[in-house]
């Protein structure tokens, strides 16, 4: 692939686009994969367990190559017969093994599907977003981008001392710094907070029928919500950036990049899908 087809959308198999696509090209993947079989996505596909899993490494391991920043994926296993396939965690261990650099995962939180537990156990209300890097502190982030204002101005929240003598803010358990006075004695500093506060690694979104961002989300088995881009776009890909999603599927990252300004790409094995992406991108221009 000589030149990137930013702003376009390739119909082919995530694993072969990406081969073609030069290293260190775009700034953020992000995107959600098949959740194993859950669903056929009319073509059979019916990957599960370990199989997966290997999968998705290479697939992983190209978007690493292809990318700049971050890579991420929201992903869940299944369960059947009262056992949890455990493919998120398998997944992160094998990545780990490869010698792919992982974050810690944020997890998508959202009110479940009733039932979701069964009989015996408890809803389903979160799902891992599995976190990958070539390494290192990112090329750009802005990880107070989706905060909100501190809850405490300086001299608010309350402190208190450890074992090791010092005292530590009670919000943060951040150790306070201190500084000699004139006179010998020491005393700590002033806190001063930023703009916002760090967002944090849960991520509490509304969805469902009104809630996904476009109706024609639904015209895909398995959307999901725009917020949930909408906190890695800001945070993770620079205003003049590329964002790319290797299974863009209704469009949804597509249409969230375009609506902050972003420049994207989305491949998808589809033909029905990426139409459905044009439209959804045509619905946010």
């Amino acid at each position: 692939m000589k030149d990137l087809p930013v702003n376009q959308i390739v119909c082919g198999r995530a694993e072969d686009v990406l081969k073609e696509m030069p290293t260190s090209s775009v700034d953020l993947v992000f995107g959600s994969p098949p959740y194993e079989d859950a669903r056929l996505y009319n073509m059979d596909f019916k990957l599960k367990g370990q199989a997966w899993v290997d999968w998705m490494v290479p697939i992983i391991k190209e978007c690493v190559r292809v990318c700049k920043g971050l890579v991420a994926f929201v992903v869940e296993g299944r369960t059947r017969q009262f056992q949890w396939s455990a493919t998120p965690v398998l997944l992160m261990a094998d990545l780990h093994r490869a010698g792919i650099t992982l974050r810690k995962p944020p997890a998508y939180h959202r009110i479940g599907i009733p039932g979701s537990g069964g009989p015996d156990w408890l809803r389903n209300d979160y799902e891992f977003i599995i976190c990958c890097t070539n390494g290192g502190k990112l090329p750009w982030s802005d990880n107070t981008a989706m905060g909100q204002p501190c809850k405490y101005e300086p001299g608010g929240a309350m402190s208190y001392r450890t074992q090791d003598g010092y005292r530590r803010n009670k919000r943060t358990g951040v150790r306070l710094h201190r500084k000699r006075r004139c006179s010998g004695e020491m005393e700590e500093q002033a806190y001063n907070p930023p703009k916002k506060a760090n967002p944090g690694n849960i991520l509490t979104c509304k969805v469902g029928g009104g809630n996904m961002g476009s109706k024609l989300a639904h015209e895909n088995e398995a959307p999901f919500a725009e917020q949930v881009v909408e906190f890695f776009i800001k945070s993770f890909c620079p205003p003049d950036g590329i964002t790319l999603d290797p299974f863009s599927g209704s469009g949804t990252t597509l249409a969230v990049a375009e609506k902050f300004g972003r420049r994207w790409m989305g491949i998808d094995i589809r033909e029905s899908q990426v139409e459905l992406s044009k439209k959804r991108i045509k619905e946010q221009k």
